[in-house]
């Protein structure tokens, strides 16, 4: 039985888990800054949509060659991160916005949202936590307990 604390999340747990939750992280690089989003957002397979306004996150994650979703969840017992990289894209045509404003996305603070993006996962990978206590030093190989 394997005993390390830390374990690898296969793909489709990874995609189960996007799709039970609704709040997440983007990440990308515009130049030499990189930027962090919080964003309200829904998971179908490999793709995400979220809302967002005219402004930097838009321009940005349009601009951004790879850009990175994350979602996690510290418990009591185990955490776990999901990480998923892929390009993003604006919806434009009338069919993708109409589908879009009938997903269950629901902003945090009631602001006008009208602008739908679209990450194309073409990658997802997680892993899962099992807290316990930490190690006493003393305990840990080659510590001195002289110190």
């Amino acid at each position: 039985m394997d005993q390390s604390p830390v374990h690898e999340i296969s793909e489709a747990e990874c995609l189960k888990l996007l799709a039970a939750f609704e709040f997440g992280r983007i990440a990308f690089r515009v130049g030499d800054v990189l930027e962090v989003f919080p964003v309200n957002y829904h998971a179908d397979g490999h793709a995400i949509t979220f809302r967002t306004a005219p402004g930097t996150k838009l321009a940005g994650v349009l601009l951004a060659d790879d850009v990175v979703f994350e979602i996690d969840h510290i418990g009591v017992r185990e955490a776990w991160s999901v990480i998923g990289h892929g390009a993003a894209r604006h919806l434009e045509s009338s069919d993708e916005i109409a589908a879009a404003e009938r997903l269950p996305i629901h902003p945090l603070i009631p602001t006008v949202k009208r602008e739908f993006v679209r990450i194309d996962l073409a990658r997802v990978s997680g892993r899962r936590f099992h807290r316990q206590a930490e190690p006493d030093v003393s305990t840990e190989p080659g510590a001195d307990s002289t110190d």
